[in-house]
């Protein structure tokens, strides 16, 4: 069963904070160096742990600089009012923008993730 993933942060506080605000999920678990947010409806949990020499990403990828090793797709019904939303919890967009249908962002700590217009 797979139970999540670890995304690495300078403030994993602050990261699970942006992302339990994004997403909706309550924040299960903090203690220094460690947040857990957890969906509500099942048992999917983003664990951020603190990597006191991280890198953030960068995007596009460039040769010789830390590359994204994941991101997230989140699916949405309004494209415009999510990219609003993630903006005014801290984040970030890319500069490039691959698709009409999709905005890449950057969360507060430089991860990329993407908004996907959910247009079924």
């Amino acid at each position: 069963m797979w139970w999540g993933t670890s995304i690495e942060a300078p403030d994993p506080g602050v990261l699970a904070r942006f992302y339990s605000e994004l997403l909706g999920w309550p924040i299960g678990h903090e203690q220094p160096g460690t947040a857990i947010i957890a969906a509500p409806q099942g048992s999917v949990y983003l664990v951020f742990q603190q990597a006191s020499d991280y890198r953030a990403p960068v995007w596009p990828p460039v040769d010789g600089q830390q590359r994204p090793m994941m991101h997230f797709d989140f699916q949405v019904g309004d494209l415009d009012s999510a990219v609003a939303d993630a903006l005014a919890l801290g984040a970030t967009e890319a500069d490039e923008q691959p698709q009409g249908n999709v905005r890449v962002l950057f969360d507060p700590a430089g991860h990329p993730f993407c908004l996907c217009l959910d247009e079924g």
